[in-house]
């Protein structure tokens, strides 16, 4: 998948929108995925000046939008009802991701079913792991958020 063919099957948008291809999709199993990483990138100006870093939080949102299209979908459902990000189980952050990487990340689903979905995560740049770690995800109504 492209990143046109992306940013119709998630709700984020640049420059939110952290997966930009998709190299192999297994509705309901698995996912493989780019991130590349620029330094004009806003974020990098604040984090760190000098020493920029991607912050952790953003990779694993990166993650969490690729599991994102992983998720086999009720497009019925979703008309009243939201997938948000539950948890975050174990993360590491082995080495820092900086301004030319190319984060290769993979997604596994780990459980599934009612109303929990679980992967584990990995992240690499080249053949280097550079993060893991475990998501969960559930369902929300829309009116919770959108009453508040």
């Amino acid at each position: 998948m492209n990143i046109y063919e992306i940013s119709q099957k998630i709700a984020q948008r640049p420059p939110f929108q952290m997966i930009e291809r998709v190299l192999e999709l297994k509705s309901g199993e698995s996912a493989t995925g780019i991130k590349n990483v620029s330094v004009n990138e806003p974020y990098f100006t604040g984090h760190f000046p000098g020493t920029p870093i991607m912050p952790g939080v953003l990779i694993v949102e990166a993650c969490a939008q690729l599991c994102s299209l992983v998720i086999e979908k009720d497009e019925k459902a979703l008309e009243d009802n939201l997938y948000v990000l539950l948890k975050i189980d174990g993360f590491k952050f082995v080495k820092p991701v900086i301004p030319g990487d190319q984060l290769v990340i993979t997604v596994n689903k780990t459980k599934g079913g009612g109303v929990l979905v679980g992967f584990d995560a990995v992240v690499k740049v080249g053949d280097a792991v550079f993060a893991k770690g475990s998501l969960t995800f559930t369902t929300i109504p829309k009116a919770s958020v959108e009453e508040r």
